[in-house]
């Protein structure tokens, strides 16, 4: 559960005191907008069929849900008809991938090193049977070259999949010249658009793009909800099978609520996408420009200014654990997170801070905040006045 003072379409910039909880995890978990849920509630309260009956509250439902579709498209510049809705984008990501290579088109995919691990795993699992995967290593601030890209492609090569942003280290990568690639080599471009839609300006046209992945809580909609599109001359073994439902890609009643919401949250972000990633992109470079200045030995992970995502700063700080002091920060009302994402089992840091050169004292420090609709110049004040102390206490502690 999200703690916090309370979330509104408000934004006071000044004259409030000092916040009693500041959420700077929205790449974990963005809330729902308010004026999504006002839209869904209807949804859950009666009145509304299966979009897949015949009768005329069937027919009402199928209409929402093709009008979801229709925003969803728009937002991306895509056809409506290629939206399929998803549980959410780790189901996407695993349909775009397995359910290509199941078509038995080829025996190749690349990737990079640093997608998301719902990427890395599904490619994991495909060699496991004997599909070949190459990942495309990236630059000390995660950069995919698609020099790189074209140089690893095979003859037997039957998908790209480069994610659009990193939700770890905030590079964005370079998608039209990559597009431009596999479009002249006839090979289908998979992107995991998660973490950049409603924040950059992204087309699937303009980028090559054959089959994208959206998830619906980082549109500030429900979570439970996303969508894969699919370019018409694309085709998938679907994964989940029963009905039919979503052109038989995806069986199974659709989540007709929350599938509303995504549509909903699809559109305010179109409408609101261009000021609100200025206002976002000002307060990032505030809280890295102070961290900076503030903490002795800090310094940025990732790629700066424009290609990096707006809404995303991650750090690394030489000299504490970032458990240590993500724990202080949320005891004075910070919610932030972790750049190393530890794998429970292993042990080990994070594949995207490996990729990038990172040793295990540097991961193990490593620092993630991520903006959002509601996040404030005030309490951006409070946490760069708050992080130097913890800081500084973790280190003397620990000498």
């Amino acid at each position: 559960m999200v703690r916090s003072s309370g979330f509104s379409s408000e934004r006071p910039d000044s004259g409030a005191a000092a916040p009693t909880r500041v959420y700077l995890d929205y790449a974990g978990f963005s809330p729902v907008d308010p004026r999504v849920v006002a839209v869904m509630r209807p949804f859950f309260e009666g009145g509304v069929g299966n979009p897949s009956a015949s009768h005329s509250l069937g027919l009402e439902a199928r209409a929402s849900l093709d009008g979801a579709r229709a925003k969803l498209a728009r937002l991306v510049g895509a056809t409506p008809s290629g939206v399929i809705f998803t549980s959410g984008a780790t189901e996407a990501n695993n349909l775009a991938i397995k359910g290509l290579m199941a078509r038995g088109n080829g025996r190749h995919v690349v990737t990079s090193a640093v997608e998301h691990i719902s990427i890395m795993n599904a490619c994991r699992d495909l060699e496991k049977h004997g599909v070949g995967v190459t990942y495309v290593p990236v630059s000390p601030e995660g950069h995919v070259d698609a020099d790189d890209v074209a140089r690893a492609v095979r003859p037997d090569t039957a998908l790209v999949s480069v994610m659009a942003g990193n939700g770890e280290i905030g590079t964005l990568q370079p998608l039209r010249e990559i597009g431009r690639i596999t479009r002249s080599r006839g090979i289908p471009f998979h992107v995991d658009a998660v973490n950049a839609v409603g924040r950059i300006s992204l087309t699937v046209d303009e980028c090559g793009i054959d089959l994208l992945t959206l998830s619906s809580n980082d549109l500030y909609g429900p979570p439970g909800a996303g969508a894969l599109w699919i370019r018409p001359d694309v085709k998938l073994a679907p994964m989940v099978l029963g009905g039919g439902q979503e052109r038989g890609y995806r069986s199974g009643t659709e989540n007709l609520p929350a599938v509303v919401g995504m549509g909903v949250a699809a559109e305010l972000a179109r409408a609101e996408r261009p000021t609100e990633a200025t206002r976002l992109t000002a307060l990032r470079d505030r809280l890295l420009t102070e961290i900076l200045e503030r903490v002795p030995g800090a310094r940025i992970t990732g790629a700066l200014g424009a290609a990096r995502l707006p809404h995303h700063a991650s750090v690394v700080v030489p000299g504490v654990k970032a458990d240590g002091v993500l724990l202080e920060l949320d005891l004075r009302g910070v919610a932030a997170s972790s750049g190393s994402a530890c794998n429970a089992l292993t042990g080990e840091p994070s594949h995207v801070l490996r990729a990038i050169g990172c040793d295990r004292d540097a991961a193990e420090g490593s620092l993630c905040f991520t903006l959002g609709r509601w996040t404030t110049a005030l309490e951006i004040d409070y946490v760069v006045d708050v992080i130097p102390s913890v800081v500084d206490r973790l280190r003397r502690l620990a000498s």
